[in-house]
């Protein structure tokens, strides 16, 4: 109970939090250079002031900011996120819904190959310190971590796609013939156009946390507990796993609650470079557009997931912790 009151506390407190998120945002997008109507005012010989006036008031940019904030708030009290100012004037959850299966399953894959490859390279580079392997992983990850996800890609696109032929670069199926493929086909078709676009988005994390990893390991293996399970005969694989794993874990969860708003921020560059249709190209092409509406549609997926993830962060210390528990529980 006490920690329910705890998760309902930090709960209420993200909410003045996320307000204040969607305020900067969006006065700070309304002061960058150009206007929605620019695309069709600007290369229009006979657009006159009084006709580009008229598209300001349609679009609602008349009003001073605060009020275009309010009135924008008020429609996103009853989940209404407006209508993009592009020319079908469709709805932005219509426009969003449509692409974020695509982009949530893209992210999800990678952050399963970032825990299940990362976790355990890190603990055995931690294991074996100062060993061949410790050392060969560590330059290995430190160029992945240090090299551009945009030049990565370009690279992979030209040796497997291009001279390998082996893999498709773009879009998320084949153009030709998808819609009479039987299931399994369909789904191998779609593995095929995944795999880069996994391992791309994947690849910056995983050497991130494979580090966080073997540093917060050695850290814990260096503990007086440690030390005398060791004397008392635990095994090794027991003393690695059972004992040190545990407690070097906690770091890692909070890295891995701030990994959740990656998952939309992150896909903008391989969605553009793959050509697939989620919501980091849409956020891309409201960025050029000057969509705003669109744009503070991503900003609050992104907000939210960046709240959400440090609730679970905060939650999972608690559960994963005894000594946070304890601290809860005595401030109740």
């Amino acid at each position: 109970m006490n920690l329910f009151i705890y998760f309902i506390r930090r709960l209420w407190g993200l909410v003045p939090t996320f307000i204040g998120i969607t305020l900067i945002s969006f006065f700070v997008m309304h002061l960058a250079p150009g206007e929605p109507m620019s695309i069709q005012a600007d290369f229009n010989p006979k657009m006159t002031p009084e006709m580009r006036q008229r598209l300001r008031a349609q679009y609602g940019l008349d009003k001073p900011l605060y009020v275009q904030y309010l009135k924008w708030l008020k429609g996103l009290a009853v989940l209404d996120l407006g209508k993009s100012f592009a020319p079908d004037r469709r709805p932005v959850w219509d426009k969003i819904r449509e692409r974020l299966p695509i982009t949530l399953l893209i992210n999800v894959l990678s952050l399963v190959l970032v825990i299940v490859v990362a976790v355990p390279l890190g603990v055995k580079a931690a294991v074996r310190h100062n060993s061949l392997f410790d050392q060969i992983t560590t330059v290995l990850v430190f160029v992945a971590y240090a090299a551009p996800a945009f030049w990565v890609a370009l690279l992979l696109m030209l040796y497997f796609g291009v001279d390998l032929g082996w893999l498709p670069i773009s879009g998320i199926h084949s153009l030709m013939g998808y819609d009479q493929m039987p299931w399994w086909q369909k789904a191998l078709d779609w593995a095929k156009h995944l795999i880069l676009p996994v391992f791309v988005s994947a690849i910056g994390g995983l050497a991130g946390l494979s580090r966080y990893t073997r540093s917060s390991m050695l850290e814990v293996m260096r503990q007086d507990y440690i030390t005398t399970a060791r004397a008392k005969g635990v095994p090794e694989h027991e003393v690695v796993y059972r004992h040190a794993l545990r407690n070097a874990l906690l770091p890692l969860i909070t890295i891995l609650g701030l990994s959740l708003p990656g998952m939309i921020g992150g896909s903008v560059i391989f969605e553009s470079i793959f050509a697939i249709p989620g919501v980091g190209q849409l956020m891309w092409t409201s960025v050029m557009a000057r969509d705003y509406p669109v744009l503070m549609g991503n900003l609050v997926i992104v907000a939210v997931l960046t709240l959400v993830g440090n609730l679970l962060a905060d939650i999972g210390y608690a559960l994963a912790d005894p000594r946070i528990r304890t601290g809860v529980q005595s401030d109740e």
